[in-house]
């Protein structure tokens, strides 16, 4: 079975020790180890993939060992995987919100309809702007965010506790996702769209970017989160839509938000729910 720890605390001398030692010790095979020191925020921060033998000890008791390291190093510690509650149980989504509401809508469409087998259990907003999206498909809802949009990125992550969240979807979330949340839940458990064509066109203004460029194909990138902003290599799907000639930008941007960036999430989303693709190294690798 594979399971993904994530610890995170104040930085201090002999933190991943014990919990490397404990893994190996039960008979984990451990895949991938990425560890972190944050020298300007004395933050350490440590990503596990582990082939986990349950027939030796429960994911429950292996997160009860890890929560007393984590006390006793003083870590948050998170124990995940797809495959607590069985394989055909589907994963739990958090939907994240600003002000479109078109790719959240399209998402809850997909699960309505059959094409993503998820389970949206609520959805996030630093802005009211998509609360009436909640309220039509009866999906919990809660604003994060203060008068200027600002959200409170702790309530954000006792939210995704609270729910028991298997996967973030960042839709069209316009803030910046701080290394704490990234750290907490990598591994690939982090989904965002992006409305431009990565990498050419990053940034919050990606249509009028490639417009300055004069170019004629636009689109949409979904994509892994990674606390590296600039690590590139996390494309999940890609999708376009060309233009003729002297289309303007507001044209270009009504097609890109209303229909090109729904679908290009709903199908980057479906290939991670599938377990098409997996996160490994901070290089998204095809599973089928």
């Amino acid at each position: 079975m594979q399971v993904i720890l994530t610890a995170v605390g104040p930085d201090n001398r002999g933190l991943a020790d014990p919990i490397v030692h404990y893994l190996s010790g039960n008979g984990a095979n451990i895949q991938e180890i990425q560890m972190y020191d944050h020298d300007s925020e004395h933050l350490f921060a440590m990503h596990v993939r582990v082939d986990w033998p349950e027939t030796n000890e429960s994911i429950s008791v292996l997160r009860e060992r890890m929560n007393e390291i984590g006390k006793l190093k003083g870590l948050s510690v998170r124990v995940w995987t797809r495959d607590e509650d069985g394989e055909s149980t589907p994963p739990r989504l958090a939907i994240c919100t600003t002000y479109r509401p078109e790719p959240a809508t399209a998402l809850l469409r997909a699960v309505r309809d059959n094409r993503l087998k998820a389970d949206p259990v609520v959805i996030l907003g630093n802005r009211e702007a998509c609360r009436g999206v909640a309220e039509q498909f009866d999906v919990d809802w809660h604003n994060i965010g203060d008068s200027k949009g600002i959200p409170d990125d702790d309530r954000m992550i006792e939210l995704f506790d609270e729910y028991n969240v298997d996967y973030i979807i960042l839709a069209r979330y316009m803030r910046l996702i701080p290394p704490k949340i990234c750290w907490r839940f990598a591994g690939g458990r982090i989904i965002n769209l992006h409305h431009g064509l990565l990498p050419s066109f990053p940034g919050f203004r990606p249509y009028d970017d490639a417009f300055s460029h004069h170019m004629l194909t636009y689109g949409a990138t979904a994509h892994f989160i990674v606390p590296e902003l600039d690590e590139g290599c996390q494309i999940i799907h890609q999708q376009t839509f060309t233009v003729f000639p002297g289309t303007s930008v507001e044209e270009i941007k009504r097609q890109g938000e209303s229909d090109n960036e729904p679908g290009c999430l709903v199908e980057g989303v479906r290939r991670v729910v599938d377990r098409e693709v997996e996160l490994h190294f901070h290089r998204v690798v095809r599973k089928k």
